[in-house]
């Protein structure tokens, strides 16, 4: 079929759902929402024989709704309506949620219905939760959909009359009155619900610190105390503070945007607040913890006999010099440990998106913040490619771009879940990269494939970067299940018979490489390029990244 997608943004559901569709073999264009005459002209030109919206914050025209049929993905399970329909699952504390799949007509979110799916709501971040099990739920709904659409022979349910049981629950947008802490009488679990509610849009506004901030994410600290609402302690870029019965730790920041000022953006609260911060530990995590301790840490290591889990979790994705360099230092410790495979992973949301453009964008020079993060970024990913005494696994659970599709792709395999997203490009932002991607990308799947790759700038499902070369293997597994399935596959890796040939075989290869090309030649080549990229002025990666980061249209990319 030629379908158009219509979204509000190019998001990671709208990203995957254009991918899977592709997959399938439809003929797949989107258009950014915002503009109703644009819209109706890209109608016209596309001629769709079916529109779908992943994610869109505004109405469809009438009389696009009235001559094509569209379907509308809510986030919600039948009979749910609203726009906030997630975050107040969340803040409620539901367990288990659904995804509907259906017709736009004369009232928002209910047309009849032409596909559902359910799915489990783990006590995580509304935006983990979003990429994860709504993601797959959504898919599932949107294909069975299409499906039902091409067969010509479904009639779609309605969501009222004879037969359909299901409760009309029309909800309003949850404002920030009823999102707000009350930190003197809310406990540990009710703040989290708040905050995990509100990441990462539109975060929970609050005082802190003589100013008006929103909270992004959280996560439990059960030792510390204090008077609630205090600040306790940093860890790691992030801010704890005391609830009345325990403290979270709160990892990024964004100030209220003051009336005419410009757009703000998310940063690690520690860098945030500048300043304004007064003097308190810092409450660094142990790399290797017990097992049984609920510690809250960005990076932790642990073994499983012969196999050792080197896991990360950044806010979004993103990592910054500081990021780069603590992660590095955690891979050198894996280094030192008895094992003879490594996974490097292995959570169950991003995996890596590179660089970490917020943190550039608010530096006082953004350009030599650039380099700095390319290079942390380059140091970090040529450890794991000169690693010559293991098998090194990139275990992908969410999702993967730009620097962080090449940092997986130094290991020596690459497992990821079946609903990863991949966007092995840099050039949406402007960008050549580095990485050691002109190392790593061509000897997987080719020179012809890697330019197209990067050229072409489009997301990948995990079953097409499979069948690509640029994926090893995929986890028909749920998020909850991912880590757990990686380190089994791993054990079992570690204990085949042929795992240290497998290992010497790697480090003759490697060796024969640095004899045709060495790495610093690769690091050199492409750096040349992106210091000029940084340090000119008018390139377009500046102008790109300050729209990305404020979430403002991007000007076109050119090389």
């Amino acid at each position: 079929m030629r379908i158009l997608l219509v979204a509000s943004a190019f998001n990671s559901l709208t990203q995957r759902v254009h991918a899977e569709l592709r997959d399938q073999g439809h003929t797949v264009e989107v258009h950014l929402a915002g503009d109703d005459e644009a819209l109706r002209a890209a109608v016209r030109r596309c001629a769709p024989e079916l529109v779908i919206a992943p994610m869109l914050k505004s109405a469809l025209p009438r009389d696009v709704w009235s001559s094509v049929t569209c379907l509308i993905v809510h986030p919600g399970p039948p009979g749910d309506r609203g726009p906030s329909s997630l975050d107040w699952a969340i803040h409620e504390g539901a367990s288990d949620w659904g995804v509907t799949v259906l017709q736009a007509d004369e009232v928002m979110d209910a047309g009849p219905v032409w596909a559902s799916a359910p799915c489990v709501l783990p006590p995580v971040a509304k935006s983990d939760l979003y990429r994860n099990e709504v993601s797959d739920a959504a898919v599932e709904a949107v294909l069975r959909a299409v499906d039902r659409v091409a067969s010509g022979a479904y009639t779609p349910r309605p969501q009222c009359g004879p037969g359909w049981t299901a409760p009309d629950h029309t909800r309003p947008y949850l404002r920030q009155e009823a999102r707000r802490i009350d930190w003197a009488r809310d406990d540990t679990d009710t703040v989290l619900r708040k905050l995990r509610a509100a990441d990462s849009q539109p975060g929970v506004l609050d005082d802190l610190l003589g100013a008006e901030w929103f909270l992004h994410g959280g996560h439990p600290e059960r030792e510390l105390r204090g008077r609630p609402g205090e600040p306790l302690a940093t860890r790691a870029g992030a801010l704890c503070r005391a609830t009345r019965d325990g403290a979270v730790w709160i990892p990024e920041l964004r100030r209220r945007r003051r009336p005419d000022g410009p757009a703000t953006f998310k940063l690690p609260a520690v860098t945030a607040l500048g300043g304004a911060l007064p003097r308190l530990p810092e409450l660094p995590a142990p790399l290797m913890p017990a097992e049984d301790d609920p510690v809250w840490s960005d990076i932790r290591y642990r073994e499983d006999g012969p196999v050792g889990l080197l896991r990360f979790a950044f806010p979004g994705g993103a990592m910054s010099t500081g990021h780069c360099r603590r992660l590095l230092d955690a891979y050198r410790f894996a280094l030192t440990r008895p094992t003879s495979v490594l996974v490097l992973g292995g959570g169950r949301d991003f995996f890596s998106n590179g660089i970490h453009l917020n943190v550039i964008e608010a530096a006082a020079d953004p350009a030599a913040e650039s380099w700095a993060n390319i290079n942390a970024m380059d140091d970090l990913v040529e450890a794991v490619l000169t690693t010559t005494d293991r098998l090194v696994v990139a275990a992908l659970g969410g999702n993967a771009a730009a620097g962080g599709v090449m940092l997986a792709l130094a290991a020596d395999e690459v497992w990821c879940r079946h609903g990863v997203v991949l966007n092995p490009h840099y050039r949406l932002m402007g960008l050549y990269g580095s990485e050691y991607w002109t190392y790593t990308l061509p000897r997987r799947v080719g020179e012809a494939r890697a330019r197209r790759l990067t050229d072409q700038a489009l997301p990948m499902t995990a079953a097409a970067a499979r069948r690509t070369g640029l994926v090893d293997r995929v986890l028909p597994c749920t998020p909850r299940e991912f880590g757990r399935e990686a380190a089994r596959l791993a054990r079992l890796s570690a204990a085949s018979p042929t795992v240290q040939g497998r290992i010497a075989a790697k480090k003759a290869a490697r060796e024969a490489d640095e004899r045709t090309r060495p790495l610093a030649d690769h690091r050199a080549e492409e750096l040349a390029v992106m210091h000029r990229q940084f340090f000119t002025p008018g390139a377009p990666y500046h102008a790109l990244r300050a729209a990305f980061v404020r979430k403002l249209p991007a000007p076109s990319a050119t090389d």
